[in-house]
């Protein structure tokens, strides 16, 4: 597995695991993850990049997925297929460093690795139907976080 394929995998258990147990507190998890699979610095870095990007944006995240791809209703998602998607769609639309396609196949073999036979088909079509309206979505988000800003101050 690539070195950003595995950081991926480690935030996708971390998000999985405290989506289905709420009372798991993130930082502990990743730390439980990190000491049975060390990754270096950097990588350990993108994975909490990621699970600390998601988890605050789950529900806007879970909106904008509901509304761009209406055929799939989020309930009806496989938890561990609707954190796949919310990593990716994070990356794309939110962390915006990695090119949207590259997103997309990362989710694919997240799918692979940890969803049911027909979870990688089905994650793409649900982050292409995403991709499609990727600048609308990102302004969306923009306002979201500018909104939640201004709330803080």
């Amino acid at each position: 597995m690539k070195p950003r394929t595995r950081a991926r995998s480690i935030a996708l258990q971390v998000l999985y695991e405290t989506d289905m147990a709420e009372k798991h507190l993130p930082g502990d998890v990743l730390r439980t993850r990190l000491d049975e699979a060390p990754l270096a610095a950097d990588l350990a870095e993108f994975s909490r990049q990621i699970i600390f990007g998601v988890l605050p944006l789950t529900h806007d995240l879970d909106q904008l997925i509901a509304k761009y791809a209406p055929e799939w209703p989020l309930d009806q998602i496989a938890a561990i297929d609707r954190n796949i998607l919310r990593i990716a769609f994070w990356e794309f639309a939110v962390y915006r460093e990695t090119p949207v396609k590259v997103a997309i196949n990362e989710a694919v073999e997240l799918a692979k690795l940890f969803g049911s036979d027909s979870a990688p088909r089905f994650i793409n079509g649900v982050l292409g139907t995403l991709a499609e309206n990727v600048n609308e979505i990102q302004q969306v988000i923009k306002n979201r976080i500018a909104h939640e800003t201004k709330l803080e101050s």
